[in-house]
C-alpha cells in the first residue's frame, strides 16, 4: 500500500475509496494542474502562463497540498534568480487516463465553439492525450504547432510520441518527426470544434498517422461514440 497523505483541511469524513480520492483531488484547479504537468516539469510561473484565473495565492497554496499529498514533488536549483520545478509523481500520473474520461464526458455533454470570454489555449488540449489517445500498435512522432501560440519567442510545439504500446507527449520539437501538423488558433479550433474541420491545417509527412491522433481527440468523433453509447443503452 503507498503511504497515504495526511487528511485534507476540509475532507468529506467518508470511508469510501471515490471520497478519499476527492479529498485529493476534487479542489478546484488541483485536476488541471496535472494536467499541465503531464508534458514534464514546469516552474510556477510557467504554470500561471497557462492556468489564467488562478491567483498566486491560490497557485502556491494548491502546489505546497499536492507536494504534501505526494501527488507533486518539487526541485530547487541553485540559480540565480531561484528556479524551482514542480513534476508529477507515479501517483499524479495515474490519474491521465482518468482525466481522459473526463474530457470524453465533457465532449458528449458539455462541448461547443468557443464562448465569449473563455480563453482558447489549444495545447490545454493538446496536454490532455496522455489521457485521450489510446495506444493501438501505431509508431512514429506527430508534431503539432499552433503557430500563434502563446509561449514567448515563438509557436508552441508539442510531439506525441506513439511506441506501440504507449502514448508519450513531449513539449518540444520532435527529434525524427513522422508527420507535422500546423496551423493558427482559428483552423485548431475548427478542427477540435463540433463538426471537425480539418480544411485549414497544414500536414506534411505521414498524413494517416496525425489523422490517426485527432480522430482519438475529435470532438466528432467522440460525440458519435457517446451517440453510439446511448443508443446501445437505450
Amino acid at each position: 500500500m503507498p503511504q497515504v497523505p495526511p487528511p485534507k483541511r476540509h475532507p468529506y469524513d467518508q470511508w469510501s475509496p471515490d471520497a478519499r480520492a476527492l479529498d485529493l483531488v476534487g479542489d478546484k484547479w488541483t485536476l488541471l494542474i496535472v494536467r499541465d504537468l503531464a508534458a514534464g516539469p514546469r516552474r510556477f510561473v510557467e504554470l500561471q502562463r497557462v492556468l489564467p484565473g488562478i491567483s498566486t495565492e491560490q497557485l502556491r497554496s494548491r502546489l505546497n497540498r499536492m507536494v504534501a499529498d505526494g501527488m507533486l514533488t518539487r526541485k530547487r536549483y541553485r540559480e540565480v534568480p531561484p528556479r524551482v520545478d514542480y513534476e508529477l509523481t507515479p501517483r499524479a500520473k495515474e490519474l491521465m487516463p482518468i482525466l481522459g474520461e473526463l474530457a470524453r464526458w465533457g465532449y458528449g455533454w458539455a462541448w461547443s465553439t468557443p464562448r465569449s470570454g473563455e480563453r482558447v489555449d489549444i495545447a490545454a488540449i493538446f496536454r490532455l492525450i496522455p489521457g485521450l489517445v489510446k495506444p493501438d500498435g501505431s509508431r512514429g512522432e506527430i508534431e503539432m504547432t499552433v503557430t500563434d501560440g502563446h509561449r514567448e519567442g515563438g509557436p508552441t510545439t508539442y510531439t506525441v510520441v506513439l511506441t506501440g504500446d504507449t502514448v508519450e507527449l513531449h513539449e518540444q520539437f520532435g527529434a525524427d518527426p513522422s508527420c507535422q501538423v500546423s496551423g493558427d488558433t482559428s483552423a485548431w479550433v475548427k478542427a477540435f470544434a463540433p463538426g471537425t474541420d480539418l480544411g485549414a491545417l497544414q500536414f506534411s509527412g505521414k498524413r494517416s498517422l496525425a489523422d490517426l491522433l485527432i480522430g482519438q481527440l475529435s470532438a466528432t468523433a467522440l460525440q458519435d461514440a457517446h451517440a453510439r453509447s446511448e443508443r446501445q443503452i437505450a
